[in-house]
């Protein structure tokens, strides 16, 4: 049996956790608001629970046969993450939309694929809740409705906190610093899953 009060807990810890996702979508709270970065948290919940799932039905195993898919999906990712660096590090003012938008539903689930904490969550969650006793799709079903209703409102904390931070980000130079730091926190996450 799946035990779902140890999986939430678990999804709980690795959602909450500073990762790409979290410090993303603080600065698009900050910058876009929370309502322009619901479709960004969507994406983010069911793009992960669908490659959750996927890796349950065998994802894994390709990349046991591939392991250069898997590297190229982490270089892959770890380039875009350095983008998005620079793209911190570039962004102007608060609520400012004609140069930027917040990531859509669809980018924020496709991000998921590059993203290195996603991957490692996504394959220790199947490792460690595998319930060979139940029907596959009652597992699988169970599986990806708990990481999306735990996911949701962990990041969503992390979205409200950067709209919490917009009445601070007026002011030009404390804006300066704030991406500074959500990039340099960015680029220490990359490295720590990168080692």
């Amino acid at each position: 049996m799946l035990d779902i009060a140890a999986l939430g807990a678990y999804s709980f810890v690795m959602s909450i956790t500073p990762g790409p996702n979290n410090l993303m979508v603080t600065a698009s709270g900050a910058r876009f608001g929370y309502r322009a970065t619901m479709p960004h948290l969507l994406g983010i919940s069911i793009g992960y629970a669908l490659m959750t799932v996927a890796v349950a039905l065998g994802l894994r195993q390709l990349f046991v046969w591939l392991p250069w898919l898997y590297s190229g999906l982490k270089w892959g990712g770890m380039v875009y993450l350095l983008w998005l660096c620079w793209q911190l590090l570039g962004s102007g003012e608060v609520g400012e939309r004609s140069s930027a938008r917040p990531l859509t539903f669809w980018q924020a689930a496709l991000f998921q694929y590059v993203n290195p904490k996603a991957w490692v969550m996504a394959m220790t969650t199947v490792s460690l809740f595998a319930a060979p006793l139940m029907p596959m799709w009652q597992w699988l079903a169970l599986l990806f409705g708990v990481l999306v209703v735990v996911n949701y409102p962990c990041i969503s904390a992390w979205a409200l906190f950067g709209v919490q931070m917009r009445r601070y980000l007026v002011n030009p130079a404390t804006r300066r610093i704030f991406n500074a730091i959500m990039a340099v926190l960015l680029l220490l996450t990359l490295w720590m899953m990168m080692r």
